[in-house]
């Protein structure tokens, strides 16, 4: 990486040096087959800029970015990078009411709605009287605001990120500059990324592992990206056989992928260029390792991190058919600590996982308090998971501390569940919580996703699992269903399981 680049100050600067160096290189593709070279990728993100600064954004205001993936969405976060406020992207999905509550909190100067390439931001924008804004990076629309004069302005932020589920007030993390710059770099340097490589990004910018993995790590390497505003198994398989060299996803896609392959009566990818696919957002389990790898024909890397984190705090790069299910060990830089004085720590060494460095978040966006309550007097930050260290120093994410399940006074880790009912042939995926009974005991409840309504009934799933986790591990009820509640990313949402389906449990209460 040329020096020049390794010097950038802000996030944008990574696209303008290599403009510079390289203008006729592709860097990014858009939906609908248009491709921007870094020469074109620059001379939008200009053209933008000089758009928001005539609607009135200056040095520390902030942008509300209601999208979906598209080049428009890239462009518009790098240009509030190139005058120095704070990009807020939210993906376009979330409701009214939520929108609602980012934007009283945000409080932007204005907001751009990607409503070319999403009917739910053009919605959103109509809703709000948006008006139309053509760029050379697409049509949009945008509204303009009145942000609180009495929220200081800090050119620092590059990014505020609004965390997937949050409920009550809204939560904004604050990302720097700086913590992009090295999320980008640790990214790149782990996958090896350089100009030839082609990522697929599908995983939505509007979320940390988008935005610093993807569009970041990407300008950072000279490579290209080639944009979808959603996932669809089939656009991704015509893309991953169309000359993608780097896959980055959550395993729901990967398990969605598999099925619609198999569907077609095949068993392997058989992508000629495809050189490193990675998982993150949720744990792996051997069996489904070895099955993704088998169907990729190249080996399945592992990560951790979550947005407070800019993403990375951990990863693996290792060759096919190794059975380490780890996240890898912490990115050069990194400090990471397990805390074993927290609820759920064992005598094997599992405790919370707190890290330090570079690339932990300044804070959350006007709440010092919760902002003390994440991050130590040390400067740690405090994951909310429980994880181990083994010998090697590699990582093992145990699961969630606000999802650990107490039952008979034993801990049950949800994802050592998950991994037993994964390798049952007929299901994609599942998801396990618990559910408070009366007198303070918890039953383990799982939901599961078949490759078929009758591939695999409850009763044969529970003897499947009782041949693989000891009796207080084993699920109270297996819900067969046709879909997982999940948000953008495709990570599914654990919190919403028990509220979904709420009906089918009380029926099977009712029989009990």
């Amino acid at each position: 990486m040329s020096e020049d680049i390794e010097a950038t100050p802000r996030a944008h600067d990574f696209v303008f040096a290599h403009a510079g160096a390289r203008p006729d290189a592709p860097a990014i593709l858009d939906h609908d087959g248009r491709v921007f070279t870094y020469a074109g990728y620059r001379d939008a993100i200009e053209e933008m800029a000089e758009r928001l600064a005539g609607e009135g954004v200056v040095l520390g205001d902030r942008v509300l970015i209601v999208a979906e993936n598209c080049v428009a969405t890239a462009v518009s976060i790098l240009a509030c990078s190139r005058l120095g406020a704070a990009a807020v992207p939210v993906n376009a999905r979330l409701t009214a009411l939520e929108i609602g509550k980012v934007t009283a909190h945000a409080s932007p100067r204005a907001t751009v709605f990607t409503s070319a390439v999403s009917a739910e931001a053009a919605a959103h924008g109509e809703s709000l009287g948006a008006r139309p804004l053509v760029v050379s990076a697409g049509d949009l629309t945008l509204s303009s605001g009145a942000p609180d004069p009495a929220i200081p302005a800090d050119p620092d932020i590059a990014v505020i990120l609004y965390t997937t589920g949050t409920t009550g007030a809204p939560k904004g993390v604050m990302l720097t500059h700086a913590n992009l710059r090295f999320a980008a770099r640790a990214s790149g340097e782990l996958r090896g990324l350089g100009v030839e490589d082609r990522l697929y990004g599908v995983l939505p910018l509007t979320h940390v592992f988008g935005l610093a993995s993807v569009l970041m790590a990407t300008s950072w390497a000279g490579a290209s990206v080639r944009l979808a505003p959603r996932f669809r198994p089939d656009l991704l398989l015509e893309a991953l056989r169309g000359g993608v060299t780097v896959f980055p996803a959550v395993p729901q896609m990967h398990a969605l992928l598999m099925e619609h392959v198999a569907a077609r009566g095949e068993t392997r990818l058989g992508s000629p260029a495809l050189r490193y696919v990675s998982s993150g957002a949720a744990p792996l389990d051997p069996a489904w390792k070895r099955k993704a790898e088998a169907f990729y024909g190249v080996a399945l890397q592992n990560g951790y991190g979550m947005t407070e984190s800019t993403a990375g705090i951990c990863g693996t790069a290792n060759p096919p058919g190794l059975p380490d299910i780890s996240v890898g060990p912490p990115f050069p830089g990194v400090e990471l600590r397990v805390d074993a004085s927290v609820p759920g720590a064992d005598a094997e060494g599992t405790g919370e996982i707190t890290t330090r460095g570079p690339h932990v978040m300044k804070g959350y966006f006007r709440d010092p308090a919760e902002t003390a309550r994440a991050i130590d007097a040390d400067g740690f930050l405090r994951t909310g998971d429980l994880g181990r260290l083994d010998a090697d120093g590699n990582l093992h994410v145990v699961g969630r501390s606000k999802e650990l399940i107490i039952r008979g006074g034993f801990n049950v880790y949800p994802p050592e569940v998950e991994i037993a009912l994964n390798e049952h042939p007929a299901v994609v995926q599942c998801a396990v919580v618990g559910r408070r009974l009366d007198g303070g005991d918890e039953e383990v409840l799982a939901f599961v996703q078949c490759t078929a309504p009758d591939a695999a009934d409850e009763a044969a799933l529970a003897a499947f699992a009782a041949e693989r986790l000891v009796a207080y591990k084993r699920p109270s009820r297996i819900l067969v269903v046709e879909a997982l509640p999940a948000a953008a990313t495709g990570k599914i949402l654990k919190n919403r399981l028990l509220d979904v389906f709420a009906d089918r449990l009380a029926e099977g209460r009712s029989r009990s």
